[in-house]
């Protein structure tokens, strides 16, 4: 039997995902890979993958998507791990710098700056050193575990997920298990059954990640991170992309 090629993303709120699988007896049939956000984008639309764990805004570069799990990397409010950093106020911003790991967080910032902030700053892709900022006036986007703590290293911090319940009153949808083909209706029952192990095995999961100072790794993967693809999500998902098509 061929196997399915998987891209996952290699980030600490996939974790159980990944437990789940190489868990489950599903992983002898999966070629798996565990790449970056926009990477796990990338294998999907060369067809290098069957499914990737991917930046929702991918999808748009893909003609035949489809949703082929229950499961997802979401949030209702608050994600604390997705933010614009910045020394100033947003509405003084004059630059933001891109984070180039992220395909859906870069154009959820845009979509803000535009429609909820009615903002137009310089958007920097390529910053030298975009993770970081000593100028007063610039600001920058940054995603995963690379977040974690540094909420404290800035004066002003923005959570683009909280900014997005406020500004529409859904959920969002960060990252989906998109295929870019039809997948055997049989593979995809076991495929749940195994991220549903992961979700339900993260008390096992906690004993093996590593502590992270200022940070609560067990209150992000059991209360920030919101894993359940629901109809909402799926609303502010075609809300999202949308927004995206008029930027």
């Amino acid at each position: 039997m061929k196997k399915i090629r998987i891209s996952a993303v290699s980030y600490t709120n996939t974790k159980p995902f990944i437990y789940g699988i190489q868990h489950a007896d599903i992983s002898d049939k999966i070629d798996l890979s565990l790449d970056t956000p926009s990477d796990c984008a990338q294998k999907l639309i060369d067809d290098r993958a069957d499914i990737g764990l991917i930046p929702v805004a991918a999808v748009l570069n893909i003609p035949n998507w489809q949703i082929v799990s229950d499961y997802c990397i979401g949030a209702v409010g608050a994600v604390n791990s997705v933010f614009i950093f910045s020394n100033c106020d947003i509405t003084d911003v004059k630059r933001i710098q891109l984070d180039p790991q992220s395909r859906s967080s870069n154009n959820l910032a845009k979509v803000l700056l535009k429609n909820y902030w009615k903002l137009s700053p310089e958007l920097i892709v390529g910053a030298d050193d975009y993770s970081q900022s000593t100028d007063r006036h610039t600001a920058f986007v940054q995603i995963g575990d690379r977040t974690f703590g540094k909420k404290d290293q800035y004066k002003y911090v923005y959570d683009l997920a909280e900014v997005w319940l406020n500004f529409t009153g859904l959920p969002f949808m960060f990252a989906g298990w998109i295929a870019n083909k039809p997948i055997d209706a049989d593979f995809i029952t076991e495929f749940n059954k195994a991220l549903k192990l992961g979700l339900d095995s993260r008390s096992e999961l906690f004993k093996e990640l590593p502590q992270v100072d200022n940070f609560d790794v067990e209150d992000y993967l059991m209360h920030k991170i919101d894993f359940d693809v629901t109809d909402e999500k799926k609303q502010a998902m075609t809300l999202f992309l949308n927004y995206i098509k008029a930027l």
